[in-house]
């Protein structure tokens, strides 16, 4: 993401639902070993009245042996009506931002239903538009899907999700996956429109959205298919009020060319559709699978840009397609973002713009204090909002960026690929990435991960050399005494000798606190000088001895 500034079927049975005492503080996000939801199938009744929903999920999932209990977060001021398992009515508890559910019996598949209804605050923006229309958008991350859906609100349990969305006439309802069906029902003497989608590949729940207002569709003409990674065509639309038809295709001009270089850098798009839409979101942009939810200023000011297509795009395949297994991984998303519009940049710009956004990226970590604090993995971090900070981001994507100067093109491409396809449509940490890549390009990256990921800061290595006239070698001396230890680096050093011509050599520095390293080449008399890591390519600030 880009930081910014259904038809109800009735009961007739009595409802067995003990509705706990109002919780002001939000539940923690739910992590369940046993437990793994295979589908959610959604229906919501959208009034034109203002933000009062009425929902029925039906939660698929599997269980282990000995699993009695799901618990599913949903805020308490939803009135949970009714929870069935396996079709009959069985008595839960909902308190605390959780529906304890029993589960009965010994089979290891099972479905759960609950409807509710209750005013909508969160998770589900509702508001009017500036012409008084009503209007509906999902706003999930990280984990307030609970705020709007009875789910198992974490990245880890991914499932497939059906949309079946009852809204007023004169709104389009746009969601995750295919268009299934669209019809015209009466509904309390008055038409409605009944939408269906189906997401049949496997998302977490803060990718779980839906759209409805008056949004009319712009499809993106390409010449030619992206061919999905099941073979099919995948087409590109774009979701608009009216008043802003008009500037279309604008940015979105460069959605094709977009998907196109990163199916050749990692691989086929993997989900049936791109939907971008103006939406309301508390976020710039928000990476919904298959369907990317734009800020409407962006929209009513026509200050979208490329970049943040780009951006939110990349995440289609990182963070969407392979998830972070758990919050404090999100570099894994937003860092790929970030180093992936880089990368988009370098294609349509040329080398000097890559050079420039990475040297501003590099800029910007150096100077947060959140990075000089906090490391990227940042498992003490539980206000998850938080970790949308440059460590995520700007660090992230640097990350990748010596990775991929370090490893070079075949090597760093051919281990994204394989961490792609490996743990795409389910989840990942760090150490897998850092395998795929190990793998591909046979070098140990445990240092280097360590010293990036786990450690805040970065380096702060004191440099100066010495030049011995009886061999005609020049060594390098590295002190890196501070707070945060000592770094492996590897070091670009330019040396003018005494006639001013030009060296480039490499120097690898050890992770020591005191290290001398001779230069590969000699030198029949002293250089005229030698500069230290002078494209500023490594996160370090660096001082002479």
């Amino acid at each position: 993401m880009i930081r910014c500034a259904v038809v109800l079927l009735s009961f007739s049975a009595t409802v067995a639902v003990a509705q706990g005492a109002r919780s002001r503080a939000a539940a923690p996000p739910t992590y369940q070993p046993g437990i793994d939801v295979v589908d959610y199938d959604v229906a919501l009744q959208l009034p034109d009245t203002g933000a009062f929903l009425r929902g029925d999920v039906t939660v698929t999932l599997r269980r282990a042996n000995g699993v009695s209990h799901l618990l599913l977060d949903l805020v308490d001021p939803l009135t949970v009506r009714a929870v069935e398992v396996g079709g009959r009515l069985v008595t839960a508890s909902h308190s605390g931002g959780k529906i304890d559910v029993p589960l009965d019996g010994t089979a290891d598949s099972l479905q759960v239903r609950v409807v509710y209804d209750g005013p909508v605050t969160d998770g589900l923006v509702v508001r009017k538009d500036s012409k008084g229309r009503w209007t509906w958008f999902g706003d999930n991350w990280p984990d307030r899907a609970r705020q709007w859906l009875p789910t198992v609100d974490h990245p880890s349990d991914k499932a497939t999700v059906s949309w079946t969305v009852v809204a007023p006439l004169g709104r389009t309802v746009v969601a995750n996956g295919t268009l299934v069906s669209t019809r015209r029902i009466g509904r309390s003497g008055r038409t409605m429109t009944e939408t269906r989608w189906r997401e049949s590949r496997p998302i977490a729940t803060y990718l779980m959205v839906i759209a409805a207002g008056p949004l009319e569709q712009f499809d993106l003409r390409e010449p030619d298919c992206h061919y999905g990674d099941e073979g099919q065509c995948v087409r590109q639309s774009v979701y608009v009020l009216p008043e802003v038809k008009d500037w279309l295709p604008g940015p979105f001009s460069a959605a094709g060319p977009i998907v196109s270089l990163f199916e050749r850098l990692v691989g086929p798009f993997p989900y049936e559709k791109l939907a971008h839409l103006q939406s309301s979101t508390r976020f710039g942009g928000m990476e919904n699978a298959s369907a990317i939810f734009y800020d409407d200023k962006l929209f009513a000011n026509r200050t979208l840009m490329d970049g943040i297509i780009a951006h939110e795009t990349a995440h289609q395949w990182f963070g969407d397609a392979v998830t972070e297994r758990e919050w404090s991984h999100l570099w894994l998303s937003e860092g790929f973002a970030t180093y992936f519009a880089a990368l988009w940049t370098q294609f349509v710009r040329g080398d000097a713009s890559y050079r420039a956004e990475m040297a501003e990226i590099r800029r910007q970590v150096l100077s947060d204090k959140v990075v000089a604090e906090r490391p990227v993995l940042d498992t003490a971090q539980t206000h998850y909002l938080a970790l949308l900070n440059t460590n995520s981001y700007q660090k992230g994507g640097y990350i990748l960026y010596m990775l991929h100067r370090q490893l070079g093109d075949s090597a760093f491409f051919t281990g994204l690929r394989s961490y792609y396809a490996t743990y795409r449509h389910g989840t990942a940490l760090s150490a897998d990435l850092q395998h795929e890549l190990e793998r591909s390009s046979h070098v140990s990256l445990e240092q280097f991960f360590d010293q990036w990921l786990r450690r805040p800061g970065f380096a702060t290595p004191a440099i100066g050399w010495a030049y011995d006239a009886g061999t005609g070698t020049v060594s390098v001396r590295v002190v890196q005494e501070g707070a945060h230890g000592a770094y492996q680096l590897s070091l670009p050093v330019t040396v003018i000798d005494a006639a001013g011509r030009s060296t480039q050599e490499m120097v690898i520095v050890p992770a020591e606190a005191r290290a001398t390293i001779s230069l590969p080449s000699h030198y029949s008399s002293r250089p005229r000088s030698m500069a230290f890591d002078p494209g500023e390519l490594l996160l370090a600030r660096i001082t002479r001895l």
